[in-house]
């Protein structure tokens, strides 16, 4: 976490798929667009990037745990974790679990996995 210039909420998300290449993509939010990283997220995927892949079930209820990602260096659920206006924030998936895709990881045990035969 950086201290930004303005009083936009810039997130710097780490993407990717897979085990291949990972890059920096940089948002800049308006200040007052998202509270959450999760409400960031979503209005990231709304107004500037619908390629932005993440897992979200309930919005602001801390309920599934489907939004685990990285914030800041610190694993959080993206629909309590909160944003500040002037901060360049790194979001990134889940450093211990296999990446689906951009901040999707792999999270249901193995042997809850709809793919995997017995």
């Amino acid at each position: 976490m950086t201290e930004s210039s303005d009083k936009m909420i810039v997130l710097n998300v780490k993407r990717g798929v897979g085990e291949g290449e990972t890059t920096t993509q940089r948002y800049e939010l308006p200040e007052g667009a998202a509270a959450s990283l999760l409400d960031g997220l979503r209005w990231v995927r709304e107004h500037l990037d619908d390629s932005l892949a993440f897992r979200y079930s309930c919005i602001n209820a801390n309920a599934c745990k489907e939004c685990m990602m990285e914030f800041d260096g610190k694993v959080v659920y993206a629909c309590i974790a909160r944003m500040k206006p002037g901060v360049e924030h790194e979001v990134a998936p889940l450093h211990n679990k296999a990446r689906v895709r951009d901040l999707v990881s792999e999270i249901a045990p193995v042997k809850e996995r709809l793919d995997i035969d017995e």
